[in-house]
């Protein structure tokens, strides 16, 4: 009989382990679909409270169908998109045309008199030591790299090569927002379908509590980005720059700083390297170093109002974890998977303490972990 019940139970482990495997495979085969559903879902948590407005309306006794509700959220979601990009498409395009026609030599003889004196330190402190590399040969062979006009085409010509696959992409994310967006326990419902009965109710807790939480973060998020943006633009246009090149950096910096810690310094970097690019023909005394202080100055008010305003309220409070779990969160997710692991780290981390509270909960380290959910 004990020999029975332990078979049984190795069975049973080994069982959830293959269908693990198997799950994870298909994942990975139809991950372009998987892809699709993840950016509807997102789309769906952010625009799902304008859905819910709308209903909300009456024109006498008669209510807007939430079908028809959920088609004109759809129809805003890609006016959007289509205004973000018919307004940052040609100015991105634009910049780069003019960084690829930009003369790297000239770029590192702006800095020659600043770059000469590291360089006399640098051999000082290397000297004796054979073969040591020219400071100004390494800058100018990067920044050579950066504004390679063959890197640019091959990125706009990936671009175009992927244009066929958009309007799949789009066709596809459309449909699948269209009904989340329509009826928002639809994933719950197909979830259900696939567990036992006595799990129904806990499973559709740990969702309504996954929805509510992803929705303030991804909300939090967008209102992040937007507000740098914001912010990085004005400080540029108040630095010097011309408003359609701080533009451009203002959205580079706000989309960059999604990816958590990294991507701040990545792209203030970048920032100053389009201004400073831009403006070769400044006096590098008399214009283009106070410039570049002006715009690393206006970086580093923007980080500064990330860190102790936006951060706080996204990371941290939209998920109700403490901002140590969060950053440890995001270290581990980074060496794990990267820059789309530190993306995408918090939201499922998020979604595994909902769910270990809701099955857990009776653990000491979870109880402790989910505590404010």
């Amino acid at each position: 009989m004990v020999t029975f019940v332990l078979m049984n139970s190795v069975l049973r482990y080994f069982l959830i382990v293959l269908g693990l495997v198997v799950l994870g495979f298909l994942l990975w085969y139809f991950s372009a679909i998987v892809t699709y559903i993840l950016i509807a879902a997102v789309l769906s948590l952010i625009f799902r409270p304008l859905v819910v407005q709308l209903g909300r309306i009456k024109i006498g006794k008669w209510k807007i169908p939430n079908g028809i509700n959920a088609v004109m959220v759809l129809l805003l979601i890609w006016l959007l998109f289509f205004g973000f990009f018919r307004v940052f498409v040609p100015l991105i395009a634009s910049e780069a045309n003019e960084l690829s026609q930009i003369d790297s030599d000239m770029l590192v003889q702006k800095f020659e008199k600043p770059i000469d004196k590291v360089e006399k330190l640098y051999y000082d402190y290397n000297a004796g030591k054979e073969n040591i590399p020219s400071i100004e040969d390494f800058i100018s062979g990067k920044i050579k790299n950066i504004l390679n006009l063959e890197v640019i085409s091959n990125v706009f010509g990936s671009v175009v090569g992927l244009m066929g696959n958009l309007l799949i992409a789009v066709f596809s994310i459309s449909f699948i927002t269209f009904f989340l967006l329509k009826e928002k326990s639809v994933i719950t419902d197909f979830i259900v379908l696939m567990v036992h009965e006595k799990h129904e109710e806990a499973i559709r807790n740990a969702m309504d509590s996954v929805r509510y939480l992803l929705m303030r973060y991804f909300v939090g998020l967008l209102s992040q980005a937007s507000g740098i943006i914001i912010l990085t633009t004005a400080g540029m246009s108040i630095a010097g720059i011309d408003f359609s090149l701080a533009l451009v950096i203002g959205l580079i910096v706000g989309l960059i700083n999604v990816i958590p810690y990294l991507g701040p310094y990545l792209g203030g970097s970048i920032g100053i390297l389009l201004g400073v690019a831009n403006n070769l023909h400044m006096d590098f005394s008399a214009e283009l170093l106070p410039m570049v202080l002006s715009m690393l100055t206006v970086i580093i008010c923007v980080q500064l109002t990330d860190n102790f305003l936006f951060q706080p309220l996204i990371f941290s409070k939209s998920v109700k974890a403490h901002p140590l779990e969060i950053f440890l969160v995001i270290l581990i997710a980074g060496t794990l998977a990267g820059i789309p692991g530190m993306i995408l780290g918090i939201p499922m981390y998020t979604v595994v303490r909902v769910f270990a509270k809701e099955f857990l909960s009776q653990v000491r380290v979870v109880k402790k972990l989910t505590r404010n959910i």
